[in-house]
């Protein structure tokens, strides 16, 4: 599986991957062995809890490079007055009375409670492509559906502010 990401993207990732295996790797195993030196190791809980930050760090380390290798580089190709990736899109849902403003970004920067929807989501999906004025019918996951309606669309950059998970 190949994941799409922005050339952003990535660099926030090898950034990451940089300062977890150069500067955060070592401390954790520095920690590993001071805490190992507490003594009996199956009542250790600070030792424990190094191993623990340790793997997930590993962990991490092992996902950022698997998202990496399996990178395919997208770029936005949205019109001026398009919804593109990471323009900003304030949204009328009809059927609320309500306003909402999104954000349509790539799946590794989804963060819902903040407005950051994946373009690989049903609303996300939706909205791309589309113009201020135009209605869109939104097919949800479970075979739902709901109306929206384009209000305005801000024009943004891929500044690499938003965090990759």
């Amino acid at each position: 599986m190949r994941n799409d990401l922005t050339a952003q993207d990535i660099e926030m990732m090898q950034k990451e991957l940089e300062h977890r295996k150069v500067e955060l790797m070592p401390e954790l195993i520095e920690e590993v062995k001071r805490t190992r030196a507490f003594g009996d190791l199956s009542e250790n809980f600070e030792y424990k809890a190094a191993k623990q930050a340790q793997n997930r760090n590993r962990s991490r380390i092992r996902y950022l490079e698997r998202m990496i290798k399996s990178a395919h580089v997208i770029e936005d190709h949205a019109a001026a007055d398009e919804v593109g990736l990471f323009d900003k899109v304030e949204l009328y849902f009809e059927e609320d009375d309500d306003t909402d403003v999104i954000q349509v970004v790539t799946t590794v920067r989804c963060d819902p409670l903040h407005g950051r929807i994946s373009r690989d989501a049903p609303l996300g999906k939706a909205v791309l492509g589309k113009k201020v004025g135009d209605h869109v019918l939104v097919s949800t996951e479970d075979g739902g559906s709901y109306a929206v309606v384009i209000r305005s669309i801000t024009k943004e950059q891929d500044d690499g502010s938003g965090s990759i998970l």
